[in-house]
């Protein structure tokens, strides 16, 4: 493999069609496609500032390394790649990509990141300012990550989340065979439209959560007093352990309320069949 280090490089692709071979301590310089059309690629304690960089890479691990918030879509058309311990303070990366790794990673301007993708494992790592993350995702695998982001995870397919924190309005909408366990959601409108969405023992805040949902389940979940007017039109399994502010005209189902319900909301716009039971017993 060959060794390019304590290099620097700028302009229109410097690095083009590299194969096989190691950076260290190399900077990018503004320009663009610096290691497009590249594969097996190994980049350590780097600097990104240019554009395009990773673009139509096949194999990529990059450990320890920085991109400029000028390095934006950088990583875009490629598979097989991973980052781990880097800072990633570009927008818009990952885009149409198969085989990635994220772990113990930092981006603090996660906006439209991650868009039709696939086949990837997101592990201690915080994403902020991410609006439109994950959209379009299948196959995710995802455990100790913090999100700050509206519209997270729209039209994601087949996706697993664990010990999580997203605080994010409108998130899930329309995803299909999405399951959370152990996390936190904050933000209104939780979960519209989706297929197969199940929450295990998590927390639930914001307005109006969970409604036109088609098999919700929700096993052991805590809701916070600001998520009113919950699972409209929804068919739903639901445990829920504690108070629930308010639930209206949910469509099939059962629902138990270990706990109290401020207001069951049940009126002349309710849908067929409208046969969701609800039960409210002691804690």
């Amino acid at each position: 493999m060959q060794l390019i280090k304590d290099k620097e490089f700028g302009g229109e692709r410097p690095l083009y069609t590299l194969h096989d071979a190691r950076l260290e301590n190399v900077t990018i310089h503004l320009g663009e496609s610096s290691i497009k059309e590249s594969g097996n690629i190994e980049a350590e304690r780097c600097t990104f500032e240019g554009k395009y960089v990773f673009w139509e890479c096949r194999g990529f691990r990059v450990k320890d390394c920085l991109f400029r918030e000028s390095a934006r879509s950088s990583l875009w058309y490629s598979e097989n790649g991973s980052l781990t311990s880097c800072r990633v303070e570009a927008p818009k990366m990952f885009r149409r990509m198969k085989g990635i790794r994220i772990e113990d990673c930092q981006f603090p301007l996660a906006l439209e990141t991650l868009w039709d993708c696939s086949d990837i494992m997101i592990r201690r790592t915080r994403m902020d300012n991410g609006d439109y993350l994950a959209m379009h995702n299948e196959n995710v695998d995802i455990d100790h990550f913090h999100l700050e982001g509206n519209y997270s995870f729209q039209y994601a397919r087949n996706v697993v989340i664990r010990n999580s924190l997203l605080n994010s309005k409108d998130s899930f909408w329309e995803c299909e065979n999405v399951t959370v366990y152990d996390s936190e959601i904050n933000g209104e409108y939780l979960g519209w439209y989706s297929k197969n969405l199940r929450l295990v023992r998590c927390h639930v805040t914001g307005e109006q959560p969970l409604c036109y949902c088609e098999n919700l389940v929700m096993e052991d979940c805590t809701m916070g007093d600001d998520a009113n007017l919950a699972f409209e039109y929804s068919t739903i399994r639901a445990t829920i352990n504690g108070p629930v502010h308010s639930i209206k005209n949910p469509t099939s189902g059962s629902i138990v309320v270990r706990g109290s319900v401020g207001e069951i909301v049940i009126d002349e716009n309710r849908k067929a069949p409208a046969d969701c039971t609800i039960e409210v017993v002691a804690p």
